[in-house]
């Protein structure tokens, strides 16, 4: 079982190194989308330097721990877009049929698919989280959670978007329910959550999990709890089987487009 599980690590690792390898054949555009991309995500900075030379608090947060958050967003955001990009855009690919060519590999077909490229821009979200997290000052011991979590946010991330996606399998226009879930996850999670109340703020730890992916994450952060951090493991846990799990009920229903497309 082990074995199986590291084999199948090995090869999504390898997937993804060709899929890069391929969008570095132009070096001077993969490089220019790295810098853009830190570029355009240090622009939504300033508003918040500018917020907090007004007052002193937001939300329960001040400028660094923003900073912090910021950073943990970029860095989920990119890491899920970068080694697992095609979950992003699933619901087009079993809407399509296009799942044929992957079914017919002696591997994990949704590992298979979600690992068959890479966006080249999310590395500049990742480079740019641990810029943030050098801001904040982190120690070492800040920097391997920060890093922990980026993992588990980018999986929680992905798992969402696999999740609803699937849905594909059931209904048509699942993508719109997709998107939308995955587009609330990602914008929510720049805000902190002390500005968000109720109904809202449960959400966020439910249908939703942005709490888990940031909130949670920034709070161990600026004051380490052990609890915390089983349970935004366990949670990541959770999601990951679940998206599992969906996917491969649904896949009992899919309908092939007799489209065979040789993938390496």
């Amino acid at each position: 079982m082990l074995t199986a599980v590291r084999n199948q690590i090995r090869i999504s690792l390898l997937t993804t190194k060709y899929a890069l390898v391929r969008e570095m054949l132009n070096k001077a555009t993969f490089f220019m989308n790295i810098v853009f991309m830190i570029l355009n995500d240090a622009s939504f900075i300033i508003q918040w330097v500018i917020l907090y030379s007004i007052q002193d608090g937001i939300g329960g947060y001040n400028l660094k721990q923003v900073l912090l958050l910021w950073g943990l967003a970029a860095g989920t955001f990119g890491f899920s877009r970068f080694f697992f990009y095609r979950a992003f855009n699933l619901s087009e690919i079993i809407n399509n049929g296009k799942l044929d060519s992957y079914l017919v590999q002696p591997k994990n077909v949704l590992l298979s698919v979600i690992t068959s490229d890479v966006s080249t821009s999310a590395l500049g979200d990742i480079f740019y989280a641990y810029i943030m997290a050098f801001i904040y000052k982190c120690s070492i011991t800040n920097i391997l959670l920060f890093t922990f979590f980026i993992i588990t946010g980018g999986l929680i991330l992905v798992s969402i978007s696999v999740i609803l996606s699937s849905l594909s399998f059931w209904f048509q226009k699942a993508d719109m329910i997709a998107e939308t879930g995955v587009s609330l996850m990602t914008s929510f999670a720049t805000y902190p959550d002390g500005i968000f109340k109720g109904a809202v703020k449960i959400l966020f730890y439910t249908l939703l999990p942005v709490g888990f992916v940031n909130y949670i994450p920034v709070g161990i952060l600026s004051e380490f709890r052990l609890e915390y951090l089983i349970l935004v493991f366990v949670v990541a846990l959770f999601f990951i089987v679940l998206a599992f799990v969906v996917f491969y009920r649904g896949l009992h229903r899919y309908s092939s487009s007799n489209l065979m497309i040789s993938k390496i």
